[in-house]
């Protein structure tokens, strides 16, 4: 398998940088077998069975975008610099790991200040990384984190315009429970509380899992024989309570649907063994065509970019044939794509 066997044109009229409203509104492209129905996110019962169970992923995405200023003292006096920081995921002993802009001109134990209660210090550099130690910790952290950061918009959305007040709700789901990710689980983002209601009244099953979604989902593939890429790694969790009902599901017959290729990287990571188990801990799995799914019967996921791991996740679920062809007509139909885009229902 070449890179170049999962590139497509873009037109980049069709990059979506707010999303619809209400959020169930947005339009749903639905391929089961050979046919492609044009729907919207409101119309997803039409498919979906009693018995079947949608798995969704409840992290939490931080506002992990700050901007702050750095001050050493020189022999020609005070200098200060601004400093961009975008937290990527927390290490062992409160420190984060995190891109600074511009990385080269800062020192290690330099003080970045974002606020008058949060700054950070530098503690080490590596790998065009810094890993940085806040002043605050626990919930201290977490409310001077939410306001002086950002929102950490996609970068195909961020170059087009900053991120704004009104990304606080769009870019996070409605069920947003354990705080971690800094890049949302976009096709939960379609959900709302009258289409939950109602999914729940025709007796399909929902099913929490937690996958804090990491800056390198954005990270391009640079390898043209796609076996050799190596995927970052991310940290989740089935809980036994969530496999015991997703295990339930497939015994009885009903169809398990991930919602996002993060919940369905989740539960492929914790049916490795052939069946679902409870599971905890980081999860660098990486699904091609040839993958062997033992868990997920459907998916429901955005348009993705080209040449992305996420084009060959899909199309391992459903064949490179039929993405092709699902693509071209999204396309041509004018489909929104990616993060803040319209969605599909991809059924094997």
């Amino acid at each position: 398998m070449k890179l170049s066997d999962f590139d497509f044109d873009l037109p980049e009229r069709l990059i979506a940088t707010r999303p619809a409203k209400p959020r169930s509104a947005a339009r749903l492209l639905v391929a089961e077998g050979d046919t492609i129905t044009d729907a919207t996110v409101s119309d997803l019962t039409r498919w979906l069975r009693p018995g079947d169970r949608l798995v969704l992923n409840d992290t939490k995405v931080i506002p992990a975008r700050l901007s702050g200023q750095r001050a050493r003292q020189g022999a020609e006096g005070l200098t200060q610099a601004r400093i961009e920081v975008t937290l990527l995921e927390p290490r062992a002993g409160g420190d984060w790991a995190a891109l600074l802009k511009p990385l080269k001109k800062i020192r290690e134990g330099e003080v970045i200040v974002f606020s008058d209660a949060l700054s950070a210090t530098l503690v080490a550099k590596t790998e065009g990384q810094g890993l940085i130690r806040f002043n605050l910790t626990g919930e201290d952290f977490d409310a001077a984190l939410a306001a002086a950061g950002q929102m950490p918009l996609p970068p195909y959305i961020a170059a087009k315009r900053p991120a704004d007040a009104q990304d606080r709700e769009d870019y996070q789901t409605i069920w947003a429970r354990h705080a971690g990710a800094v890049a949302a689980p976009t096709a939960s983002l379609h959900f709302d509380a009258a289409l939950l209601a109602r999914i729940a009244e025709m007796g399909v099953g929902i099913t929490h899992v937690t996958l804090h979604v990491g800056a390198g989902t954005f990270l391009p593939v640079k390898v043209e024989d796609v076996t050799s890429h190596r995927m970052h790694a991310e940290w989740g969790e089935v809980t036994a309570t969530a496999a015991a009902e997703i295990a339930a599901t497939k015994s009885a017959g009903g169809r398990v649907i991930p919602v996002g290729t993060t919940a369905l990287r989740l539960i492929e990571s914790a049916a490795r063994d052939g069946t679902i188990a409870p599971w905890r801990g980081e999860t660098d799995i990486f699904i091609y065509p040839g993958f062997a799914f033992h868990v997920t019967d459907a998916l429901m996921t955005n348009f993705h970019l080209p040449k992305s791991t996420l084009m060959m996740l899909v199309s391992a679920l459903i064949g490179q044939d039929r993405v092709r062809r699902i693509y071209d007509h999204a396309v041509a139909g004018d489909y929104r794509f990616f993060s803040y885009g319209d969605a599909s229902l991809l059924l094997p």
